[in-house]
């Protein structure tokens, strides 16, 4: 059974929604005549002002929506509906705006509106990518599981290395005690650790094991499986890690960017009231 992106949902729904939406402003907007060009203190502009209001509005209430389960509809239909009505809002409030913009507040917050609009496109490219790239990453694991298994192979590790050389002792040591997973943001998104001790012990083993014979060159060998297996799993778990930074990181945008877009939207509305 195929599976339907939001985008597609319930056969494109909000898309012809939103077409429609954006089609029927443009076409009064065409229309319209005044002795002034169409502009945001024109009779179509307030109109379109206030639909550009109110769509922003409920955009902002699907926040609240997606934490409500009891509420009407899908989240999936919700969320497609954000999607597109928040593009159609860019046809609308430019149409309210004239094409008339300055060194204002009202220009702000046609910027903030448009910063708004390009970071939820963003979050709809890296939801619709990177779910799918941390199931082909852990597969039917969990990030949790990953992170058991990898000190299980500590503890092997660390029991079998006993019987080894002092050096090769030492690397397993550094790999067991000064191996970390996270870091800071940019750790994070690099999604790699340049001073992993693991990785490093990979790379320094055959050195130091070459010359090893009989039961140590066996022993030797199913350490260094181990050492491999971990160094593999830490880097699906630090991918794993850099997946859900990357799906945070937005949001960390996106929302600020909403409540500036929301308070710029209060800002204009009121002086349009007072000096108006």
């Amino acid at each position: 059974m195929r599976h339907y992106s939001i985008l597609e949902y319930a056969r494109f729904r909000w898309f012809k929604a939103s077409v429609a939406l954006c089609a029927l402003p443009a076409l009064v907007y065409l229309w319209h005549e005044p002795p002034l060009k169409p502009y945001g203190g024109t009779w179509l502009g307030y109109t379109l002002g206030s639909i550009g209001g109110l769509l922003i509005l409920w955009l902002l209430w699907y926040g609240v929506r997606k934490r409500r389960y009891s509420a009407s509809g899908t989240v999936q239909g919700w969320l497609s509906a954000h999607v597109y009505l928040g593009t159609a809002l860019v046809v609308i409030v430019t149409l309210h705006t004239g094409f008339e913009l300055g060194w204002n507040v009202h220009t702000l917050a046609y910027v903030l509106m448009l910063l708004v609009v390009a970071s939820g496109f963003y979050g709809v490219f890296v939801y619709m990518r990177v779910p799918r790239a941390m199931t082909a990453n852990l597969g039917e694991d969990t990030l949790e599981a990953v992170v058991m298994r990898i000190a299980d192979i500590d503890r092997e590790m660390r029991e079998k290395a006993i019987s080894l050389p002092d050096v090769l002792l030492a690397l397993v040591d550094r790999s067991v005690s000064g191996t970390r997973l996270g870091g800071g943001i940019l750790r994070l998104l690099s999604g790699r650790d340049p001073a992993c001790p693991t990785r490093a012990a990979v790379g320094e083993w055959p050195t130091h094991a070459k010359r090893l014979t009989g039961e140590a060159a066996k022993l030797d060998k199913e350490v260094y499986g181990l050492l491999l297996q971990k160094n593999q799993l830490l880097e699906r778990a630090r991918r794993d890690l850099r997946y859900q930074a990357i799906l945070d990181l937005w949001l960390y945008v996106h929302v600020p960017l909403a409540f500036m877009l929301l308070a710029a939207l209060a800002v204009h509305v009121v002086s349009v009231f007072i000096y108006w």
